[in-house]
């Protein structure tokens, strides 16, 4: 994954802390709680954000976010998954 210029710098860690997020190198869609997983899930399928992201890198996004709601939410995994 590569650094997104529209990024700010250490915001994602500024603003949620050292959690795990499914973008790491950008530190963008925390999934460390039910609550941010779903987020991740709706905010990184909008098309304004998902359509900064190469097809590999979204399959990997969105592989660990499955992956963490089926760990922490359900595991039939996102209602559109």
């Amino acid at each position: 994954m590569k650094k997104r210029k529209d990024v700010y710098k250490n915001h994602g860690l500024h603003e949620y802390g050292d959690v795990e997020f499914a973008d790491n190198v950008n530190k963008k869609y925390p999934i460390d709680t039910p609550e941010h997983i779903r987020a991740a899930w709706s905010y990184f399928h909008m098309p304004r954000d998902y359509e900064k992201y190469s097809p590999a890198d979204r399959e990997t996004i969105t592989k660990k976010i499955i992956k963490a709601w089926k760990e922490k939410i359900s595991s039939d995994g996102p209602p559109s998954a």
